[in-house]
């Protein structure tokens, strides 16, 4: 079991940034992959950015360039860095943990931090 805890969302101005914290209860270096993943009213969860456990990062298109997803694993802890803030990035961000381990899958999820982007 692995419990991740989200902080740093908020409240910003269009262009602003923020950074949210992801803090895991676990080694994350035994973990394949962190995500972050956000959500809106009456939308599906989307994938922001995921981060390997060898390194490699992935972003969608809607936040390539802004956001930056980073990991300490000192910390076992995730970062999602996001600059030039838009309206329409506001949604509740989640934190992802993405395992396997003997052929089977394991997704743990955080509690969600609200972000608001003001215009």
């Amino acid at each position: 079991q692995v419990q991740l805890v989200e902080s740093g969302g908020g409240l910003v101005q269009a262009g602003g940034s923020l950074r949210l914290s992801c803090a895991a209860s676990a080694n994350i270096n035994l973990i394949n992959a962190m995500n972050w993943y956000r959500q809106t009213p009456g939308k599906q969860r989307e994938l922001v950015a995921a981060v390997t456990r060898g390194g490699s990062t992935n972003y969608a298109d809607s936040v390539k360039e802004r956001f930056t997803i980073s990991r300490d694993n000192a910390k076992n802890t995730v970062y999602l860095q996001m600059n030039s803030l838009k309206p329409e990035d506001t949604a509740v961000y989640f934190c992802n943990a993405h395992r396997s381990r003997d052929g089977l899958i394991f997704d743990y999820w955080g509690q969600g931090t609200q972000v608001t982007v003001s215009s």
